[in-house]
């Protein structure tokens, strides 16, 4: 049954063909079957309980939340030993607004440690394996999530999106991960990484799902500043496929085989899935158009994204000293305290970007890097948007192929020769557009994805163009280990 999309599973629910406390069960099941396979849990929940089925979508359904949402009463640990006893005392915004439309959360997701990681290697707990192939990655920091839902644990969980948290696991695991326009959704109990980056959103099995979840999700919040009305906005309602006479764009710069002299055949074949599916999209009616990006600013976008990412995180995680909360260190003093509790509790990635953090934020060194980077962040922000004055949306394939190995795998902040095709979600965060991908099809049995960003508020275009495509491909609703090919 967790293997439905909610629509079909809302539709049983309703009939009385099967019970919620039959379908929470199972995901409880499914959740420690999987923990087995994946290490994809911090928590399970084992005494969820049913809910009072509604006219509501979501009413009587499981889902899974990432580690880094707060939640009342249930252990909360961002993946970090730092805060591995941390019971929260409320629920983030978009948990309590899932609540009242009666979602039953089953478990709590693992990540890399506070988010700050694309490999799902940095969680506390241990690595996180790859469902359809246990001997690879997911990518980060939403691992757990996207594991859970590629593996049929229920129809959804939550993620957040920083650079590409929830939309490169979705492209590995073979499954739907949409980042909202940031401020849709409300940051409040979400742990912050990078505030004006963070977006909290969700990875399902359909674009259907996505914005089911979504639409519950989001709405204004006193306790968050950026979040915004989007009470006219309604994603569910707004899909019906009709996409004739969009336009879209890619960006020659990052899928030109040509600026790849040593392209391996799997970034060839990737490349090729790819216009297949602006193939599928042309003959439904939209029109697709390639247009140059200063290749200056492209090869910038990761180094601008580390030099903001880690100076936020190092600004935002200052209050995480074992004084307030977490596990006591030892010495005689503050300092002493702070440094034993931070040194013993964080990885070595994350120091390594408190270091970077660090030295960007110093007086001396602010202008060279940290202002500059926003400099360079607005004129990228500021190309999309004009870009998007004569265009619907940006598509482009999410990554150089297939989901990498665990084994000899390096969480690190460093660059190759594809990192533009790597990191060019980033663009997303930069501008807070919405941003959708979708699977795209197989290499050698190994799912890839295709992404969508469009605008600032205009999610319903967005999902209404993912939809379009996803409905002339046969990868919707895909369980780990069951191409449809």
């Amino acid at each position: 049954m967790t293997s439905l999309g909610i629509e079909k599973l809302h539709d049983m629910l309703k009939s009385g063909e099967i019970t919620s406390e039959e379908i929470v069960k199972e995901s409880i099941k499914k959740s420690h079957e999987i923990q087995e396979k994946c290490n994809a849990f911090v928590t399970i929940m084992d005494n969820a309980s049913c809910e009072k089925i509604t006219d509501d979508l979501l009413s009587g359904i499981p889902y899974g939340i990432k580690d880094n949402y707060s939640t009342k009463d249930i252990l909360s640990t961002g993946s970090s030993n730092t805060l591995k006893d941390y019971v929260p005392f409320f629920d983030a915004t978009a948990v309590a607004n899932l609540k009242k439309h009666g979602a039953v959360a089953v478990n709590k997701t693992a990540l890399d440690e506070f988010g700050m990681g694309g490999t799902g290697t940095t969680a506390h707990t241990g690595v996180i394996r790859n469902p359809w192939d246990t001997k690879r990655m997911c990518a980060g920091s939403s691992s757990g999530s996207a594991a859970a839902v590629a593996a049929g644990v229920y129809p959804y969980a939550l993620g957040s999106d920083t650079g590409d948290s929830i939309r490169k696991p979705a492209a590995f695991c073979g499954i739907v991960g949409y980042k909202p326009t940031y401020g849709m959704i409300s940051r409040y109990g979400l742990f912050p990484f990078a505030s004006s980056l963070d977006t909290c959103g969700v990875l399902t099995r359909s674009v259907k799902d996505a914005a089911i979840v979504v639409d519950a999700m989001k709405g204004i919040d006193k306790n968050d500043q950026t979040s915004w009305d989007s009470s006219n906005i309604h994603l569910y309602d707004s899909i019906d496929g009709n996409v004739k006479g969009k336009k879209l764009f890619y960006i020659k710069e990052i899928v030109d085989i040509k600026n790849y002299p040593d392209a391996s055949n799997e970034l060839k074949r990737h490349l090729e899935i790819f216009n297949e599916a602006l193939n599928k999209l042309r003959d439904i009616g939209v029109s697709i158009e390639e247009v140059s990006f200063d290749q200056e600013l492209l090869k910038a976008i990761p180094s601008v994204y580390v030099c903001l990412s880690c100076a936020e995180a190092t600004s935002n995680m200052s209050n995480l000293t074992g004084i307030i909360f977490g596990p006591r260190g030892y010495g005689d003093s503050f300092e002493k305290l702070a440094k034993d509790h931070r040194t013993k509790g964080f990885s070595p990635l994350i120091k390594r970007r408190f270091v970077i953090g660090s030295y960007i934020l110093q007086k001396e060194n602010q202008e060279r890097y940290f202002v500059n980077a926003q400099r360079v962040r607005r004129l990228i922000v500021d190309k999309m948007k004009q870009l998007f004055a004569s265009y619907d949306a940006l598509i482009l394939p999410v990554s150089a192929g297939v989901a990498p190995y665990i084994d000899g795998s390096k969480d690190e902040l460093t660059s190759n020769n594809t990192a533009i095709l790597e990191e060019h979600l980033q663009i997303g965060n930069f501008g807070g557009f919405p941003s959708i991908t979708i699977p795209d099809g197989f290499i050698d049995g190994l799912p890839v994805g295709i992404n969508i960003t469009g605008n600032c508020k205009m999610d319903e275009n967005v999902l209404n163009i993912a939809y379009a495509l996803e409905s002339t491909m046969d990868y919707k609703g895909m369980i780990a280990g069951c191409p449809n090919e």
